[in-house]
């Protein structure tokens, strides 16, 4: 069965959290612990309240992934699928849900120590922008622009 995108409840953000951390811990980058957890469930919360459309991939009850969007400014803010879910076609399934929501126009930001993720960003069609240093993790990262052909802007 394919999961079921749609948005986060409000009692799901802890594990929301848990989802983000477990797929940022499976890069290799930071481990998971404790401390990584709370920061991200702080954020979590904080982010929707900033504005974040934040949408889980539901298997049967199961949180297979998590995609936060700032849609007034294109914008896909985080992405993670769960360690278990990998490979499954579950990013390219949030991938075609955030283009039906942003049709003309992507931006994104990935940590450039995590090549996975933006060498597939690469493969699903966005553009390398330009690199910087991220004020609030300090990792340097990759900036990426999708644009649907013919669009303006």
């Amino acid at each position: 069965m394919t999961p079921v995108i749609r948005p986060a409840l409000a009692e799901e953000y802890d594990e929301v959290a848990r989802v983000w951390m477990n797929s940022w811990a499976s890069t290799g980058i930071e481990a998971a612990s404790d401390a990584l957890l709370e920061k991200l469930r702080a954020r979590v919360r904080t982010d929707v309240t900033n504005g974040w459309s934040l949408y889980v991939a539901d298997d049967r009850g199961r949180l297979a992934a998590m995609l936060a969007l700032q849609l007034p400014d294109c914008n896909l803010d985080q992405l993670f699928v769960a360690p278990e879910y990998q490979g499954k076609s579950i990013g390219r399934m949030l991938m075609a849900f955030t283009r039906e929501h942003l049709p003309n126009e992507i931006w994104l930001r990935c940590a450039r120590e995590n090549e996975k993720a933006w060498r597939w960003y690469e493969r699903e069609g966005f553009v390398f922008e330009r690199e910087a240093v991220s004020p609030m993790t300090g990792h340097m990262m990759k900036y990426y622009r999708w644009k649907k052909e013919g669009a303006a802007r």
